[in-house]
C-alpha cells in the first residue's frame, strides 16, 4: 500500500520548514507509523555521505534520524551545491553529474521530473507517511512552469500542503496572504493549514489577527509555534549563530572557526557548541580573530577562492602569528588542504587558477582531480603527545566529500589512519600534524566524544582551567533527546488531530 503524504512548504526560505518536518517525522515514529522524509531538490552547502557512499543533503539526514531510519539519497535525490553566485554543482541520486548556470539548470529541470516520480513513488511503497519539504517559496511564479520541488512536486505525490510563515522576521500575515493570493486555484486547493513559526509574546494578543487572517486565505492556522533554540543541526539556526557577537577573550575555552565566503558543513561544529566550557565564534575579519586557543579552518566549496580571500583578509598573516604563539591550528577537509604548501587544479574543477600555493604550516601538496571522493570512514588516533596527550588509540568516525588527493611530505607526522572504508577493511592516512598544527578529510570528527573532550580538555589544561563537562554521554544520545524535545514542541502547539486528518482524508 503506498505510502499517504504531507507536504510542508514556507512563504520564503529559512522560516523553519526544514525542523518542523523533522519534528512531524518524529511525532509519527512515536505514534507507531513507519515514515520518511523527502525533498526532490536541496540547496546546500552542508551534505552527508551515506553508508552507500553517496552524497545528500543534511537537512534529509536530521529528519531520517528523528524518523528512526538510516538516511538514503532517496530522500534527496537532487542536491544543489553553489560554488559561486551563479553555478552550481548538480549531485543526481548522490553523484556529482556536473557544474550548471542557474539559467542551464531551470532548463535541465524538466529532464529530471520522471526521475523525481519514480523515486518517490518507490519510497513511498516503503512507509506508511512521507513527510515532504518544499524549497524556498511555492510564490515564485516565475519558476512555477518548470517547478519540481513545491507545489510540482505537492502534484508529483498529490500531497497536502500545509504552508510555514516566520513571524520572527514581521510581516508575516501579509507573507501568508500574499503567498496564498499568488497560486493558481489548483494550487490553493492543496493547502489545507498554515503554521505560524517563532513567535514570541503574548499569544492572546496575535489571536484576533489569526482570525482575520483565517477570514482571508480560508484555510485554518493549524498552530503557533514559540520562538525555542533546540539543538539540532539546522542550516538556518547555524546561520544566525554566524553573526552572534562573543568575546574573543572569555576564560572559557575559545575556538575559533574561520567564516569563509563557501563554507560547507558547518554542521562539523555542532557538537563542539553544545560543550559546557567551550566557546565556538564564527570569524571573517582578521582583526576579530583575538587570540583564541584553537583556530579551525572548515571546509570549503571554493577552496581556491576561499583560500584567496584568507589571504587577502590578512587572516592568513593573523594564522601565522598564532601559530608562533602556540595556539592549535586544525583544518578540515578544504581548511586542511589550504594549510598544506601547494593546491594544483589541472583540471579547472574549481577555478581558472591552476596552482596556488597554500599557507604552508604541513608539508604536503593537494592536486584537485575530476572524481570526487564520497566515503564514511573509521580512523584511530597515533600520537599521545602535545594537544594529543592521552588519546593514543581512540577511534573516530566520520565521512569524506573531496575532489583532491593529497601527498605528505617529510615533517608531516601521521595521526589519523583509516581502520575502513564504507565498512570494508582498509589502511591509509587520512590526517597529519606538524606539532600543533593538524588536519584532517574527515567530517563529523568532532561528533566523536572521546576524541572531542580529550582534544578540549588539553586546552583548557594548557589555560590553567579545569575539565569541562561535555555533552552526557554520547552526541547521538544527545542529538535524540532534542528531537524528543522538537516533538513536543510541535505536540504542544499544533492542531495535530487535524493534521492527521489532513493526511488520512485528502
Amino acid at each position: 500500500m503506498k505510502a499517504k503524504s504531507i507536504m510542508i512548504q514556507g512563504t520564503a526560505s529559512s522560516v523553519g520548514k526544514s525542523l518542523i518536518a523533522a519534528g512531524l517525522c518524529r511525532i509519527f515514529r512515536q505514534d507507531g507509523y513507519r515514515v520518511a522524509p523527502f525533498k526532490s531538490q536541496n540547496m546546500a552547502l552542508n551534505s552527508f555521505i551515506t553508508s552507500e557512499g553517496k552524497e545528500m543533503g543534511r537537512a534529509q539526514v536530521v529528519q531520517a534520524e528523528a524518523a528512526g531510519i538510516e538516511p538514503s539519497v532517496e530522500m534527496n535525490p537532487i542536491l544543489l551545491k553553489p560554488t559561486t553566485d551563479k553555478k552550481a554543482q548538480v549531485i543526481i541520486n548522490g553523484k556529482v553529474y556536473g557544474n550548471m548556470s542557474a539559467a542551464e539548470y531551470h532548463e535541465f529541470k524538466p529532464q529530471l521530473a520522471e526521475m523525481v516520480r519514480s523515486i518517490y513513488n518507490g519510497l513511498a511503497e516503503k512507509y506508511d507517511i512521507i513527510v515532504i519539504e518544499g524549497a524556498g517559496s511555492p510564490a515564485e511564479i516565475n519558476l512555477r512552469d518548470k517547478d519540481i520541488v513545491n507545489m510540482g512536486m505537492a502534484e508529483i505525490a498529490d500531497a497536502p500542503v500545509i504552508l510555514v510563515g516566520d513571524i520572527d522576521k514581521g510581516g508575516v500575515f501579509a507573507s501568508l496572504a500574499g503567498t496564498m493570493l499568488l497560486l493558481t486555484e489548483a494550487e490553493k486547493a492543496r493547502v489545507k493549514g498554515v503554521i505560524i513559526n517563532k513567535f514570541r509574546g503574548d499569544i492572546k494578543i496575535l489571536e484576533p489577527g489569526i482570525k482575520m487572517l483565517e477570514d482571508i486565505i480560508k484555510v485554518p492556522v493549524l498552530g503557533v509555534i514559540p520562538y525555542t533554540r533546540l539543538n539540532i543541526e539546522d542550516e538556518d539556526s547555524l546561520a544566525e549563530r554566524f553573526n552572534q557577537k562573543m568575546d574573543a577573550n572569555c576564560m572559557e575555552t575559545d575556538i575559533a572557526v574561520i567564516k569563509l565566503p563557501h563554507i560547507s558543513n558547518f554542521t562539523d561544529f555542532n557538537a563542539l557548541e553544545n560543550i559546557n566550557g567551550a566557546r565556538v565564534r564564527y570569524v571573517e575579519r582578521a582583526e576579530d580573530l583575538g587570540n583564541p586557543d584553537m583556530v579551525i579552518l572548515p571546509g570549503s566549496k571554493n577552496t581556491i577562492e576561499d583560500l584567496l580571500f584568507v589571504r587577502k583578509s590578512g587572516i592568513e598573516n593573523a594564522i601565522y602569528r598564532l601559530y608562533r604563539a602556540g595556539t592549535v591550528i586544525f583544518g578540515i577537509c578544504g581548511g586542511y588542504q589550504m594549510l598544506g604548501t601547494e593546491i594544483a587544479d589541472p583540471f579547472h574543477t574549481e577555478s581558472n587558477i591552476e596552482k596556488i600555493a597554500g599557507i604552508g604550516l604541513l608539508n604536503m601538496k593537494t592536486v584537485f582531480r575530476k572524481e570526487k571522493v564520497t566515503t564514511q570512514v573509521k580512523a584511530s588516533i597515533t600520537g599521545n603527545d602535545g594537544i594529543l596527550e592521552g588519546l593514543d588509540g581512540t577511534v573516530v568516525e566520520g565521512y569524506e566529500i573531496h575532489m583532491g588527493t593529497t601527498e605528505y611530505l617529510e615533517g608531516c607526522s601521521p595521526y589519523l589512519t583509516i581502520s575502513s572504508v564504507l565498512g570494508q577493511h582498509a589502511v591509509k592516512v587520512d590526517g597529519v600534524r606538524n606539532g600543533d598544527v593538524l588536519g584532517t578529510y574527515i567530517h563529523g570528527i568532532f561528533d566523536n566524544m572521546d576524541f572531542t573532550m580529550g582534544l578540549i580538555n588539553n586546552l583548557r589544561k594548557r589555560k590553567g582551567l579545569g575539565k569541562a563537562d561535555g555533552i552526557v554521554r554520547s552526541f547521538r544520545e544527545f542529538k535524540e533527546e532534542q528531537y524528543d524535545k522538537l516533538a513536543d514542541l510541535l505536540r504542544n502547539n499544533l492542531d495535530m488531530e487535524r493534521i492527521y486528518k489532513i493526511i488520512k482524508e485528502f
